[in-house]
């Protein structure tokens, strides 16, 4: 299989290697230790294989059906050499990224027939939510299509005027209300304004309280019911933000809200600055929810578009 499909920019490539150094360095200096004087995988080495993929946030569940998958390829070719555990490691997670992330995007893309396209965004506070809002605003409009905001997080004044932040310095309009609004009202407002401008795409910011899942549930049902009264199959996209930073702390969230709504696709923040990049292999794998974007930087321009080969190369080169 190769890894190598030259399908990101130099540039791009070059950040994203950056971005999960830490989570790289960490991983290979145990992986070292680990096989350090043997010259086969054997039962120890697995054994220690296993340890370091949790201690790198993939999560038990994958690591197990990672470690079953390289134990029936060393028992089919019998002598594997631990020089070869780095490529079969390589095949074995990309192939398993794969049965989630069937496709393999390089661009911010969205259908061709669903205008406007609606994505309602949801996550807890302090994941880098409304930062991703602005980002994916950012590329959309960099791609030729025409964007509108809308902010119905209205239990917070900060998230209303982060996102207006967000919306003057990507040059889009934002729909918002006072601080303590109906979110519905807000999301009903927002794909009105955006059928008007005769818009390509919506993004809806929703409030990220985990504290009671009911009242989650039942504010998330209610938005999406009020925008269907305008865009029949609204939202297209339900993208939740999750924090890699906080290792299995994401994979907690992850469950709260895939029991709350309907999540369709993911976005993974904040790898750049923790050695748990692993956490995107785990999550992928146990909530078969394709796994979008990742965020790899501060910059406007590192919020990418997950490819599974791209950042296989990346942790594994």
């Amino acid at each position: 299989m190769s890894f190598l499909k030259n399908i990101f920019s130099k540039e791009k490539k070059e950040t994203l290697d950056k971005g999960l150094e830490k989570s790289k360095e960490s991983f290979f200096g145990k992986l070292s230790k680990a096989v350090a004087g043997k010259s086969k995988v054997d039962d120890d080495v697995l054994d220690n294989l296993e340890e370091i993929l949790v201690a790198s946030d993939v999560g038990v569940n994958t690591t197990l059906k990672i470690i079953t998958r390289i134990e029936v390829r060393v028992a089919k070719d019998k002598y594997v050499g631990t020089d070869e555990l780095n490529t079969i490691l390589r095949e074995e997670i990309a192939g398993l990224l794969s049965e989630t992330n069937i496709a393999n995007e390089t661009d911010f893309t969205i259908p061709a027939d669903k205008k406007p396209y609606v994505i309602m965004v949801v996550g807890v506070n302090g994941v880098g939510k409304t930062t991703t809002i602005g980002k994916l605003a950012s590329q959309f409009k960099k791609q030729g299509l025409k964007v509108v905001l809308g902010a119905a997080d209205t239990f917070r004044a900060a998230a209303i005027d982060q996102l207006q932040v967000w919306a003057d310095r990507t040059d889009v309009p934002i729909v918002r209300q006072e601080m303590g609004s109906d979110p519905a009202s807000v999301a009903f407002d927002t794909l009105k304004s955006a059928v008007t401008q005769n818009a390509d795409v919506v993004i809806i910011d929703t409030a990220g309280r985990l504290h009671n899942k009911v009242n989650l549930m039942n504010e998330l049902t209610k938005i999406k019911r009020v925008m269907q009264k305008v865009v029949a199959d609204a939202p297209h996209e339900v993208l939740l933000v999750l924090d890699g930073s906080t290792g299995q702390n994401a994979f907690e969230q992850a469950k709260q809200f895939t029991l709350a709504t309907e999540v369709t696709s993911l976005a993974v923040t904040k790898l750049d600055g923790t050695a748990k990049g692993g956490v995107v292999i785990g999550i992928s794998d146990q909530f078969k929810i394709p796994v979008k974007y990742i965020g790899v930087g501060e910059g406007i321009d590192d919020l990418q578009v997950f490819n599974k080969y791209e950042f296989v190369d990346s942790f594994f080169k």
